[in-house]
């Protein structure tokens, strides 16, 4: 059974992911709550003070934190998409390129070694591996993105998290970028963690990397303000309880939609 809550707030590529707490005038935070569980996500970009007309580069930063309110293991993100307007772009043209394959049982040195020159963004990442009859083990890793390439007007990101428990693997979420109409439709699929063990609890990364393509400045991230706002929705989010947490049902989804603010010029 899915249970559904409205969730007015800065969603995104937790990421995953994410990637995507893409637009604020200044860092936001808030908490919302599905069920037991508890999620607080914020960030915002750099700069605020945007062109109404031309895009720029921007970088962003993103933070989320997810807890359950009974204290017992949180349900596993597994999915989330994300629709924003036109007034935010995204440009991997030019870039290097990197493969899933080259991440997948690589730690993070290793990864960087083979695929260093192609990273958009990075941070930390936090999960909780609950087996049964055990106390629940936390373990911190690096969170990396890296640039997985354009093709057919899809632009993929590979987001790349190494965990030593229970043993060793590398957990490597695929996001995928395509327009959709005059905007962007970005779609995180996180992979089965430890069997079905492991949640996330919790994230912090920046994103957004400068280059030149064609003897031109440009950005990953690019965006302008025309309205003081960037219109977001994100028509799905998805935690599993893989776990099978007593009494905390198999899939909780939260939908919704916000408008963020941002600070218009020229």
């Amino acid at each position: 059974m899915w249970k559904k809550a409205v969730l007015a707030v800065v969603l995104a590529v937790l990421l995953s992911g994410c990637v995507a707490m893409l637009a604020a005038a200044k860092n936001a935070e808030t908490t919302i709550r599905a069920g037991n569980l508890i999620l607080t996500i914020g960030g915002g970009i750099s700069p605020s003070r945007l062109p109404k007309d031309a895009y720029v580069p921007v970088s962003a930063n993103a933070f989320g934190k997810i807890s359950t309110s009974d204290h017992t293991h949180p349900s596993a993100f597994r999915e989330t998409t994300l629709d924003i307007d036109k007034d935010l772009k995204v440009n991997v043209k030019g870039y290097p390129v990197c493969k899933p394959g080259q991440l997948e049982a690589r730690d993070t040195k290793a990864a960087l070694k083979v695929c260093g020159s192609t990273v958009l963004g990075s941070g930390e990442a936090e999960v909780e591996i609950a087996f049964p009859e055990q106390g629940p083990i936390k373990i911190k890793s690096p969170l990396t993105v890296f640039n997985g390439g354009e093709k057919g007007g899809k632009v993929k990101l590979l987001i790349h998290v190494f965990l030593t428990v229970p043993v060793p693997a590398a957990v490597v979420t695929e996001v995928t970028i395509t327009r959709k109409g005059s905007g962007i439709h970005s779609v995180a699929k996180v992979p089965v963690v430890a069997g079905g063990s492991g949640s996330a609890l919790g994230f912090k990364f920046k994103l957004g990397k400068k280059f030149t393509y064609k003897g031109k400045k440009v950005g990953f991230l690019e965006a302008r303000c025309p309205d003081g706002a960037f219109k977001v929705s994100s028509p799905k989010t998805v935690f599993k309880n893989e776990a099978k947490v007593p009494g905390v049902q198999a899939q909780t989804v939260l939908s919704g939609a916000l408008a963020l603010p941002c600070i218009p010029e020229g």
